[in-house]
């Protein structure tokens, strides 16, 4: 079946919400720009690419995490069963535990989908985000911290920069290296 997972309104995201939500500030809102790269069958050939982004509690999908209403989104496709898929995320906040879950169900429902994850903060709210980030490893889904060069593809990718350069904020690759640190250490660790 042939769809777009774009959104109707294709509209960028604008620059402030950009470095407000993909910035060390601690927004509480997540926001999640996806690439579905379509593969045909198991050769390396591409067939189609989509992408686009989503937030969560937006006036589409009311009270939903924005992995949910991606979920919710592609599903809506019916996936072809004979071709591959590349769904990577890059988002603000690593998925919550209940999240994780779904993505997680998805995952072992589709073979055909493969996951990463790219992102700017761990979500460390509730005390299950551990587990629900090992349990997507588990599953198969790469996760990873984002670094200034995959921020930098965002800004060229997702958002309306007016011509404007990528300017990555100060202590940038610090952060990164004290988060990819830390999200090791939980994917490495046994859940009690």
């Amino acid at each position: 079946m042939e769809a777009s997972l774009a959104p109707e309104d294709s509209s960028l995201m604008d620059r402030d919400t950009f470095t407000d939500n993909f910035s060390e500030n601690m927004k509480n809102k997540t926001y999640l720009c996806y690439e579905v790269k379509v593969f045909e069958g198991d050769t390396q050939t591409q067939v189609g690419v989509f992408n686009g982004y989503l937030k969560n509690e937006s006036i589409t999908w009311p009270g939903c995490h924005a992995e949910v209403c991606f979920l919710d989104q592609i599903s809506s496709l019916g996936l072809d069963k004979e071709k591959r898929y590349t769904v990577i995320f890059y988002i603000s906040w690593s998925p919550c535990y209940k999240c994780a879950k779904k993505l997680v169900e998805f995952l072992g429902k589709n073979q055909n989908v493969t996951l990463h994850i790219i992102t700017v903060r761990i979500y460390d709210i509730y005390e299950t985000y551990e587990e629900g980030l090992r349990d997507l490893d588990r599953a198969g889904a790469q996760i990873s911290i984002m670094t200034s060069k995959e921020l930098e593809h965002c800004w060229e990718t997702f958002v309306d920069h007016q011509g404007q350069p990528f300017q990555p904020w100060f202590n940038i690759d610090q952060n990164y290296q004290r988060l990819t640190q830390r999200l090791e250490n939980i994917l490495n660790t046994q859940g009690n």
